[in-house]
Formats: C-alpha cells, sequence, structure tokens
C-alpha cells in the first residue's frame, strides 16, 4: 500500500482523545452563516489535531519512510493465495487490543520484532494488493450489479420506496379518449353556436366525466362540459366558462375570445401511448411513480427485493452496557452499524456477536443465506484477528485487499461463494468503519438493489485540509451557505481520527479529500450519508 505502514486501525472500538488524525486547519467560524442542514459542533476546547504532526502520521497513519507503490495483481485475485495474504493492514495486537496511541511518535511492534522478515513480507503484500479509493467503489458498484437480482410482485399500496425490476410500461394510452381539460362549454366548428341540451336531461350539468360517450355533436352547437369528461365527436374546442356569454333568452353561446381548434382538449394519447416505456428499471417508486402506473393501468408492480444484510460483530473487548473498564471497550459498531444500513433500505438482521472466536466465525459465514456479510474489525494481522485465515480456509475470492483511503485502509471485499453472498470487511474503528460502508458497502448495496449509481457532486472546502501524501482521506463536513445567501461550501469537522465518531455525529457528509489535501476554496467531492438524502416515504435511499 502507498503511504506509511499504519501502527494499527485495528477492529478496537478506541477511547480516543482529542490528537487523533492528520493535521488540520480548525473550521473557522463564520460570520453571518446560516445553517444549511445541521450546526456545527460546539467549539472545541481543546484542539484535535497536533500543529506539529506531519500529514501521513500520527495515530492510524504510521511514521517513517513511504514506500513506494508497486503493481499488484487487482481485483479477483483469491484470497488462498498465502498465508499472509493481506496481513498488514495494522501490527498484531497484544492482548486486550489497547487503541492506538496519540502521539506521532512511531509505536513499537512487537510482532516485527520477533518476526522481521514476516512483518516485511506482510507489508510488501498489502501494498501489492491496495486499491486505490475509486477503483475500490467502482468495483464494489460492479460486484453488486452482476449478481443475479432478487425480484417481488407487488400492489401498488406496498411497493412505495421500492426499486422497479423492469420497465414500467404504459399499458393503455393516455389519456385514452379525447377529454376536456376545463369546465365549460364543448363547441362544433365556429360560433356564436346553439345551446343544446345535455345528458342530463336539462338540469344544465351537461356532459360530465365517467360517463359513456356522450351524443355527437352537430355543426355550430354547444354543450357544458365538465373537466375530464369525453369530448363528443365533432367537437372542436372547449371554451372555459369564464371566457364565454350564454344568451338564454335566444339559445345562443358566444365567445368572449379567440377560439382556437382544439383548446382546452386533452387528446388521446397526449402523454403516452400503450406500449411506450414511462420510466426504466431501477426507478425509484414514489408517490408520483404510483400514481403514474396506475394511471397507466397498472395493480401491481414488480420490483427488486431488498438486499439482506448479516452483521457481525468480532471482537472479545467489547461490552454491550456500562462504562469501559478494566481494558474492555463500549461497542459503537453494533448499535450503529445496522440502523446505518436501514437508512439506506436494506433488510438488516440483528448483530451477532461472535467475540474472537474463529470456529464461530467460519460457521457464520459458510452458513449465512444474505446477500451482503458485514463484519466489524478482524481484518489486520493481529493474533487474533481471524477474517482472513477463515476466507481463505472456507476459498472465498477476495476482490478488494485494502484500499488507500484514510482512515479506514484495512477494508476487504470478497465473494465468499460463487453464487453466494458477498462479504465487506469493516476495520474496527468507528469513523474507519464508516469510511469502508461509504467505500464498499454502499456502492455495492445500490447494485444489489437494482439501483443506478448515484451522480457525484461537488462542494467548494471553506478551510484548508491536510492530505495523506498517497492515500484520499475522507474527512466529515457540513453544509454551509455563506452570509447574505452566499455560495454554498462545506466546513471540516473536529475530530476525524480513525477511532473518533464525535465528528461524523455532527456532519451531514464526507469531503474526499485527494492525496496531498486542498486549499481553502477548491471543490471537493462530497459522499452524503444516507439519512441527509432520504424522505420518510423511501424508508430509506435503496429502497
Amino acid at each position: 500500500m502507498v503511504g506509511r505502514q499504519p501502527p494499527g486501525e485495528s477492529r478496537s472500538v478506541a477511547q480516543s482523545q482529542p490528537g487523533a488524525g492528520f493535521s488540520e486547519q480548525s473550521p473557522r467560524q463564520g460570520s453571518g452563516s446560516a445553517p444549511r442542514r445541521s450546526p456545527d459542533p460546539s467549539p472545541d476546547p481543546s484542539p484535535d489535531h497536533s500543529p506539529a504532526r506531519v500529514p501521513g502520521e500520527g495515530p492510524g497513519q504510521g511514521s517513517g519512510p513511504d514506500p513506494v507503490q508497486r503493481p499488484g495483481p487487482g481485483p479477483g485475485s483469491n484470497v488462498h493465495q498465502g498465508t499472509d495474504h493481506g496481513a498488514a493492514h495494522s501490527p498484531g495486537r497484544a492482548p486486550g487490543r489497547q487503541p492506538s496511541g496519540h502521539s506521532s511518535a512511531p509505536e513499537s511492534d512487537p510482532e516485527s520484532a520477533r518476526y522481521p522478515r514476516t512483518r516485511d513480507r506482510r507489508a510488501d503484500v498489502q501494498r501489492s494488493h491496495a486499491t486505490a479509493w475509486g477503483e475500490a467503489r467502482a468495483l464494489a458498484a460492479r460486484a453488486g450489479r452482476s449478481a443475479s437480482p432478487r425480484t417481488l410482485r407487488l400492489t401498488l399500496d406496498r411497493a412505495i420506496g421500492r426499486v422497479l425490476a423492469e420497465p414500467l410500461t404504459a399499458l393503455t394510452d393516455l389519456p385514452s379518449f379525447d377529454t376536456s381539460a376545463m369546465d365549460g362549454w364543448v363547441v362544433a366548428g365556429p360560433g356564436p353556436w346553439t345551446l343544446r341540451r345535455g345528458e342530463d336531461g336539462g338540469q344544465g350539468l351537461g356532459i360530465l366525466a365517467g360517463h359513456s360517450a356522450p351524443a355527437p355533436l352537430s355543426d355550430g352547437d354547444a354543450v357544458r362540459i365538465a373537466t375530464g369528461a369525453r369530448i363528443p365527436a365533432n367537437g372542436t374546442a372547449v371554451i372555459r366558462s369564464e371566457h364565454a356569454h350564454a344568451d338564454e333568452a335566444k339559445g345562443l353561446l358566444y365567445a368572449q375570445r379567440q377560439v382556437v381548434p382544439g383548446q382546452d382538449i386533452r387528446p388521446r394519447g397526449q402523454e403516452c401511448r400503450s406500449g411506450d416505456q414511462l420510466l426504466p428499471a431501477g426507478t425509484v417508486v414514489t408517490p408520483a411513480v404510483l400514481g403514474l402506473s396506475a394511471a397507466a393501468g397498472y395493480d401491481e408492480l414488480l420490483t427488486v427485493s431488498r438486499p439482506r444484510v448479516d452483521v457481525l460483530v468480532l471482537g472479545d473487548e467489547l461490552l454491550t452496557t456500562g462504562l469501559p473498564h478494566d481494558g474492555l471497550i463500549r461497542d459503537a459498531l453494533g448499535p450503529m452499524i445496522g440502523p446505518w444500513l436501514r437508512a439506506m433500505g436494506v433488510e438488516v438482521s440483528a448483530p451477532r456477536r461472535l467475540g474472537d472466536d474463529r470456529e464461530a466465525l467460519r460457521h457464520a459465514l459458510t452458513t449465512s443465506d444474505a446477500d451482503l456479510v458485514i463484519t466489524t474489525g478482524g481484518t489486520a494481522a493481529g493474533p487474533v484477528d481471524h477474517v482472513h485465515p477463515v476466507l481463505a480456509e472456507i476459498g472465498a475470492e477476495l476482490l478488494v485487499d485494502g484500499v488507500a483511503v484514510r482512515p479506514g485502509h484495512p477494508m476487504l471485499l470478497t465473494r465468499l461463494t460463487s453464487g453466494g453472498p458477498y462479504l465487506v470487511g469493516l476495520p474496527g474503528n468507528p469513523l474507519a468503519a464508516v469510511s469502508g460502508l461509504l467505500t464498499l458497502a454502499e456502492p455495492l448495496l445500490r447494485g444489489l438493489a437494482g439501483q443506478a449509481v448515484e451522480d457525484s457532486y461537488r462542494v467548494v472546502m471553506r478551510d484548508e485540509v491536510h492530505g495523506h501524501p498517497h492515500d484520499t482521506r475522507l474527512v466529515p463536513v457540513v453544509h454551509r451557505v455563506g452570509a447574505g445567501s452566499g455560495p454554498e461550501h462545506v466546513v471540516p469537522l473536529h475530530y476525524n481520527g480513525p477511532a473518533m465518531l464525535r465528528g461524523i455525529a455532527a456532519a451531514d457528509g464526507l469531503a474526499v479529500v485527494p492525496p496531498g489535501g486542498v486549499r481553502s476554496g477548491t471543490e471537493v467531492e462530497i459522499l452524503d450519508l444516507p439519512w441527509a438524502s432520504a424522505t420518510p416515504w423511501t424508508e430509506g435511499c435503496f429502497t
């Protein structure tokens, strides 16, 4: 992997202290700036970045000379090519897996001291398999699209928020007959016109919607008509009620404005003809899509089934309740991953806590019937990091083994069997896991859900953000609008170290910072968080 050898983005949910992460200019408090989505977090009493730290150093980044990137075998290489495959994401964790330090000084590596040649080999393997961030996302999206989708036919009242599995094709002409677009008078030929008694038998209601075809009009005749009613044969125009004068004494209708043939008549097939494609497959079923489907003659829609996800939480050091104690820490990912995925519109099982049990992990992976299995932690090379060895045992196909992104570089993507589920292995540090969700899980799930890849967009970054020398950075940001409805921009947030959630909890997106960083005023790509665009009726952005 390019960049410095990391001192550890282990799966531990570290008890973070200010000072982790890269050196980065603090977000300035813009005077007069109106919040666009969410407020800035409260000013930090102590800075969370060390100004003396060199970009690329610090917790999760490592120190020392930058190794040269070497070409790798690329996606599709098999995970069981060697016992050390992908094994240099972080040093082996000592028992209890203490979180990485918050100093720019290099950390000791007990395993490399004991087995220096093994660690060198693992570092070489890691660098050769690291995938560029954009390439990793694109590969995950292609993997999702290549899977055979499961479909489900649903009645209209149950299809909201789903994705069309086939194009929506008109089953009839719309409208299916010539109709009046206004309440008024339908006339034949030039005026003035003779008032004719309507189908209501002289009650003055005229031609009404929902009735059978009315009698043809003779040239020079006029009859009242309601919006949506069928135009009688020979009718040439509709005159709105407010644009006509009826002289009941003479039995004549006079137009108060020029009458143009065809005015205020919706001709048959104006919107579509039977057989026309109205919407492509992959369209999210919105309320408007339901209305169009009903108008086009549908009672049911063929939709893509929601992807199903199993979540496996690894690590003996994790508590589910209470305060951290005796080297044990709270599990932050178990409570977060499920709701995060549901906000994407997928079906998620309750998290299964496997601890550091290799056999339990193997059994869970070989028996899952989900479309995607997500593991938290265990993707590095510590003595109880079992993900890589178990994947090798079961013959999984490794698609991505490490991504050149900070935080989160030890993430991985595999296909467990040729026709079986995928696995996304997330690092155990919370923000690193978020990086894995947005880099690999999100585009994969979009593909499995039958949705097209979202178009990226770019927004100006207000402040300078330091970058890694070689890797992409994902930095939590909030959207802002300048004083006086000035241009939109994003502001980077504090507390963006790999073990921290404080920044992402206040964010509405992550900025994609290229290697080397960005200057203030530079446009950056933005990854929205799933709840930033989800609306109540969609039940998530992928449904």
